[in-house]
């Protein structure tokens, strides 16, 4: 049976983390304050929204939300962002996507700054990811992934690493990262073949496609580390990942379950980053 890598322990040990952070901020007065969009009233994004605010306020971390109608004019909704951006007091900004079709997301982006874009999603932020450079933040669940491996002191240096999905928001940034970190990577995805092989190959799978059917049982051997990002809803209404959690956990040598996995990281990274943006602008104004 495989190694359970739960999320928990990583989440509290992140969280700790920021609570020192909060601590050095507190002697200058500074209580790290995330922004919160939201546009209309998809389940997820409530869910999502919800659970970052319970984690930020566990913490000591301030919210701010910003809700707004399905209609909002983008006009008006890069206004609001832009006005956060320049807002001294707030020092992340979480933009909850994918926005309506007649808001610019691109437009968006260019109106965040990167300094405060604790979620990754500018080109500021992501070319800071790509260049190694301490330019804003990496996507936080990419992160919670690194995090995962760091926690349970996998190794990552020299071994051979397969991201499973091409996105922006994970499969790419997650490659990235893993490069940064000297692992051998291959990014499969959709309309790759073989990969199967590809698998056979690797020391550690993150599974990021977005989709259940990508890796089958054959895919995985006892030496796998698999880190599972997909989230998805079952017949019966359970949450399920991208991989078939037990069959790969008969097989594997460690995998993150779903839900209790690199999910419950992610908001444990948000608030982090959140902190420490807040520190960098403390040191910025010194």
């Amino acid at each position: 049976m495989a190694e359970i890598l739960s999320g928990k322990p990583v989440a509290d040990a992140i969280a700790d983390e920021a609570k020192r952070g909060i601590e050095t901020l507190r002697p200058a007065g500074v209580v790290p304050c995330l922004a919160i969009f939201r546009v209309g009233d998809d389940a997820g994004d409530i869910s999502y929204e919800r659970g970052a605010a319970r984690r930020m306020e566990s913490l000591g971390v301030d919210v701010r939300f910003y809700r707004f109608e399905t209609c909002v004019s983008q006009e008006d909704f890069v206004r609001a962002v832009r006005e956060a951006s320049a807002d001294d007091a707030v020092h992340g900004i979480l933009l909850l996507r994918p926005l309506p079709g007649h808001i610019d997301d691109a437009a968006v982006r260019q109106a965040l700054a990167s300094a405060k874009d604790v979620d990754g999603i500018t080109d500021g932020s992501l070319a800071g990811i790509y260049a190694g450079a301490d330019i804003g933040f990496a996507p936080c669940t990419a992160e919670a992934c690194v995090r995962m491996l760091d926690y349970y002191n996998i190794p990552v240096q020299g071994k051979r690493a397969l991201v499973v999905g091409r996105s922006l928001v994970i499969g790419k940034p997650v490659a990235m990262l893993l490069l940064g970190r000297h692992a051998t990577v291959t990014v499969c995805h959709s309309r790759s073949v073989d990969i199967e092989q590809v698998c056979a190959q690797s020391d550690i799978i993150v599974a990021a496609s977005g989709n259940r059917d990508v890796l089958s049982k054959k895919c995985f051997r006892s030496e796998h580390v698999v880190l599972d990002v997909g989230i998805h809803v079952d017949a019966e209404g359970r949450l399920t990942g991208d991989v078939d959690f037990e069959e790969a956990e008969s097989i594997v040598q460690a995998i993150t379950p779903v839900p209790g996995g690199i999910g419950s990281v992610t908001t444990a990274v948000l608030a982090n980053h959140v902190v420490s943006a807040a520190l960098r602008q403390v040191r910025h104004d010194d």
